[in-house]
């Protein structure tokens, strides 16, 4: 088991697990929590069509841990928790086909294109909390975020994300 932290942005890390195969298909180890450090309370299960984008989403008191199990996705990572302009942007390529478990910390916006028909599962460290629930808008022009679709299906939440405002960010 790998684990490689995201450059540029110190605590989110991703777990590369070994994939064990042999001609009746694959075995895999997705998650030990003793690697990540992290008890995990809840699992979800998202599924999103090619061109959809989730996000930018942000939790002060909830961790993430998502895994594909099909199609491919961009994640994308904004460090919040240190008041920079621009603020440390990463993005992490994340495929079924070579498997990664990307542990997202709190305080970091995060979110994810569907690159093609999209199964993620991800773990969460408290239960839903929607006074926990932040957002940013995608395509703020302060973060400059590098997506691969600029005109990406988003919901209604996602539409009314608001632009990155540090005075309306308490610190982490």
């Amino acid at each position: 088991m790998e684990l490689t932290s995201v450059d540029p942005i110190p605590g989110a890390s991703i777990f590369t697990p070994q994939k064990h195969v042999d001609d009746r298909g694959f075995f895999i180890e997705i998650f030990r929590e003793n690697l990540l450090g992290e008890s995990f309370v809840q699992a979800n299960h998202s599924r999103s069509a090619s061109g959809v984008l989730r996000g930018l989403h942000y939790h002060r008191k909830q961790s993430d841990a998502w895994y594909v199990v099909g199609g491919e996705a961009q994640a994308m990572l904004v460090d919040l928790r240190e008041r920079k302009d621009p603020p440390a942007v990463a993005t992490v390529d994340l495929t079924a086909d070579e498997p990664r478990v990307l542990y997202i910390p709190p305080g970091i916006a995060h979110g994810f294109l569907a690159i093609t028909d999209l199964d993620l599962i991800y773990w969460v460290s408290n239960y839903y909390d929607s006074t926990d629930e932040h957002g940013v808008a995608w395509d703020d022009p302060t973060i400059s975020a590098p997506w691969r679709n600029t005109e990406p299906s988003l919901s209604e939440r996602d539409r009314s994300n608001p632009k990155l405002e540090w005075e309306t960010i308490d610190p982490f």
